[in-house]
Formats: structure tokens, sequence, C-alpha cells
């Protein structure tokens, strides 16, 4: 198997990471109730441009002469772990605001990996890389934003006094 460079190793793990938000997106969308639907077609609107955004790495990936299949390999033991630290983290919550809080999690980690893939590929002088975080960056940072407005909503909807259950 091909040696990653640490630039490629991180484009590896933010394709991972997009890989898992599909499903942290699936998850969450499935855990809101009536009162959250508002929040349902953001949420696909997420899914969907993580999406893009693995489809996109793997266009990169397999730009970099033979090691789309090392990063591609490192990318889906990323998603997997990502993936096991939502499934721990929700295990047995059914509120939507534990989900978007563990969205919140995520994308604040999605954001702080890109910001090193960029500063990464400006030293490497990698323009695809570059360009590909450029692309990315603004989509991650609002979808932060939209997570956290979510998760301060559904905050808003909860009786602060109630039992935890």
């Amino acid at each position: 198997m091909a040696e990653l460079t640490n630039l490629e190793s991180k484009l590896a793990e933010v394709i991972g990471l997009a890989a898992a938000a599909k499903g942290a997106t699936e998850k969450v969308k499935g855990m809101l109730d009536d009162d959250g639907r508002d929040l349902a077609d953001t949420l696909q609107r997420m899914h969907d441009q993580a999406a893009e955004t693995e489809e996109r790495g793997t266009e990169v990936a397999g730009g970099l002469d033979g090691k789309k299949t090392a990063i591609l390999d490192q990318a889906r033991e990323v998603r997997q772990e990502a993936t096991e630290m939502m499934e721990t983290y929700l295990s047995g919550e059914e509120d939507a605001l534990d989900g978007f809080e563990f969205l919140t999690m995520a994308e604040a980690g999605e954001v702080g990996h890109w910001k090193i893939v960029e500063k990464m590929s400006e030293r490497a002088g990698s323009s695809e890389v570059k360009e590909l975080a450029e692309w990315a960056l603004p989509i991650q940072e609002e979808h932060l934003k939209t997570v956290l407005d979510g998760s301060l909503a559904l905050a808003g909807r909860e009786d602060p006094n109630a039992e935890a259950g």
C-alpha cells in the first residue's frame, strides 16, 4: 500500500468524515418528532452536501498519483470510527436535541479538519486540494451554524424544569 503524506492523510480524514456525516444526518433526522420536522429539510440538505463533499474529495484523491486506494482505505476507517462514536454517543437516545448536540460536535470537528487541510495544502502547493478546501470550508462553517441554531431551537422547546429522561 502506498505511503501517504500528512496532507493525503488529512484528505482521507475529511473524506471519511463526509461519509460519516451522511449517516449522522439520517440518524438525527429519524429522531425528529412532529415539533422538529422543520429541521428535516435542513438535515437532508446537509446530507446531500456531505455526499457531494465525499464525491469531490474522492475525485481529488483520484488525481494523486497512485494514492487513491490508500486514501480511500483510510477514509473508510475514519468513517467507521466516526460512526462508532455517533452510535456510542446516541445509544439509547431518542431526543432530537441529543442528536443535534452530537451534530454540533461533529460539525465543529469537520470545520477544524478542513482548516487544517486548507493550511497544509497551501504549504504543500497542492492547488487541487486547496481548491477543494476553499469550496468545502464555507459549507462546513454553515453546517456548524445550522446545527447550533437547530440545537438552540430545540432547547428552546424543552421544559427546563422537567425530569431528564
